[in-house]
């Protein structure tokens, strides 16, 4: 009888423990750069965390940390995620030039149609080509925005020529490429100092979506805005990746696992994009509210620029095939997923 009775007590003591490591409250810590008001936080971030709050009975929760709150640069969001400084960041793996060479064949210039398409596109593509270049973290998803255009203060860009001597803001290695092959001077500077360098004149313009625009009242301090034809693809597209601390993902129960599986990937990126499309229309208003000045190039005129657009690709190629990659065959394939996934 005593033997039982202590064999009941352990029993209860272990389903006990069980319970309460079930029960266990898991906070992930997720950083990003954008001000908290933008529609990464308000359209993503948190309704995704408010899903896997619900998908868990609150047992995984996000605190997150907008505008680099836990410190550093946005530089340093990707390495911060590695290192677990941060469980979850959505930073541009474009910020460090050169660390990750493969996925930019969706930074070229004229490639994307649609963010969503073009995000479900480079979802495929990171699993067949870049694994081995995201090995340091656990992606969550990867998207691109919406159409890039070209922003400035100088005068109206009308055709590639009015680019010359233009001192102009891009995000990216390959975007800074594609500035600088149109004949403008391409300037590295983090999106939070943009306003400041618009009104002290270290720059021009910039090339950005239309939603970062209203996000950070760069309509107000800017007066042209040129627009590829509609029959294009994008001048541009950024792309951004959404990455876990990959101990702390592993460290996770197999069940809030599965929750974070099931909410990540594919559908996840395609749904980031999507936000991007929709977002166009109304940020977009802000700068006609405000009386600047638009101007669209027509499809008749697009050679010139989709002929530098070319030169562009053929070095990334190039670049990748020095690098002892496939480059020809990872262009195309990063083209013919997009076509497969685009409205």
């Amino acid at each position: 009888m005593f033997k039982k009775t202590l064999v009941a007590l352990a029993c209860a003591a272990a389903t006990f423990a069980s319970g309460a490591a079930n029960a266990e409250k898991y906070v992930l810590k997720v950083a990003h750069f954008w001000p908290a008001g933008a529609l990464s936080q308000q359209k993503v971030l948190e309704p995704w965390c408010e899903k896997l709050a619900e998908q868990s009975n609150n047992r995984l929760e996000c605190q997150i940390y907008p505008a680099m709150q836990l410190g550093g640069t946005p530089q340093q969001l990707i390495q911060q995620a590695a290192d677990g400084v941060a469980d979850i960041v959505w930073t541009l793996p474009g910020y460090t030039a050169g660390r990750f060479p493969i996925v930019e064949a969706f930074e070229l210039p004229f490639m994307a149609h649609d963010a969503e398409g073009a995000s479900r596109a480079l979802w495929e593509y990171y699993q067949t080509y870049a694994q081995d270049e995201f090995s340091s973290v656990k992606p969550l998803a990867f998207n691109v925005h919406d159409a890039g255009h070209i922003h400035n203060n100088r005068r109206e860009v009308t055709k590639i020529a009015d680019m010359r001597g233009l001192k102009m803001r891009a995000p990216t290695r390959q975007t800074n490429i594609m500035l600088a092959k149109m004949g403008a001077t391409p300037v590295s500077i983090p999106l939070p100092q943009m306003a400041d360098a618009l009104s002290k004149g270290v720059v021009d313009g910039y090339v950005l979506p239309w939603e970062v625009v209203p996000t950070m009242r760069l309509h107000e301090l800017t007066k042209y805005h040129t627009e590829m034809s509609p029959e294009s693809p994008s001048l541009y597209t950024t792309l951004f990746t959404i990455a876990m601390n990959k101990a702390r993902y592993e460290g996770l129960p197999a069940d809030l696992q599965k929750i974070i599986d099931d909410n990540t990937g594919a559908d996840f990126s395609a749904h980031i994009g999507k936000q991007w499309d929709e977002s166009v229309a109304a940020a977009r208003q802000h700068a006609v509210d405000r009386g600047n000045a638009f101007y669209t190039i027509p499809a008749d005129q697009m050679d010139e620029w989709l002929k530098a657009g070319d030169r562009v690709a053929a070095d990334w190629v190039k670049d990748m095939d020095k690098k002892g990659l496939k480059g020809q065959e990872m262009l195309d394939t990063a083209k013919s997923l997009i076509a497969k996934y685009s409205k």
